[in-house]
């Protein structure tokens, strides 16, 4: 007998993994996987780094499931537990320290850009930045949303989110730079 697949709304997804139905966490872990994925292999360009940041991620998720209040999206909160999973497992690993890998529509580090920082340099900058210009440069070059989403997820306009962009881009820009003519000028002193 072949079972036709049944198909789950969100409410109902979450409500039957957080009672433990074993087909709702299945269904759940299809949905949400493949862009769980390559996030994860976005930054951490490892399949078993990405697959282990998964699981553990995926665990939190299930673990708090039933905390979800269901403002936002569900795959912007499960992101979020999956990009705060990755980077606790970075932290954790010190030894696996790589470059900050910025998405595509992100403007390229020209050849005389700021090549000796790393990426824990430059998430202490960001942690710098005002509140709001911080969030939306976070949603947008780190977790991937667009301007619309980041509008509707914060209840802003699509122009105040390319604002704070913007006024984030600026400032790590302007920080960046003079960390890159300190170093310059303290390799000329070696």
């Amino acid at each position: 007998m072949i079972f036709a697949k049944k198909t789950w709304t969100e409410e109902e997804l979450v409500s039957a993994c957080a009672q433990n139905d074993r087909r709702a966490q299945e269904a759940f872990y299809r949905r949400f996987f493949p862009p769980m994925w390559s996030m994860t292999m976005r930054y951490l360009q490892d399949e078993d780094k990405a697959m282990d940041v998964l699981n553990m991620g995926f665990l939190k998720v299930f673990t708090h499931l039933c905390h979800y209040e269901f403002k936002g999206s569900l795959e912007g909160w499960v992101r979020r537990i999956i990009y705060n999973t990755m980077v606790d497992f970075v932290r954790q690993n010190n030894r696996y320290v790589k470059f900050m890998v910025f998405e595509d529509h992100d403007t390229a580090v020209t050849e005389n850009g700021p090549s000796h920082l790393y990426e824990e340099d430059l998430l202490k900058e960001i942690e710098k930045l005002p509140r709001a210009s911080k969030e939306v440069f976070n949603l947008f070059a780190i977790e991937g949303y667009s301007h619309q989403e980041i509008a509707e997820k914060l209840g802003i306009s699509e122009g105040t989110s390319k604002w704070h962009l913007s006024n984030a881009r600026q400032i790590l820009r302007t920080v960046l730079t003079q960390k890159d003519n300190d170093h310059v000028v303290q390799q000329k002193i070696k």
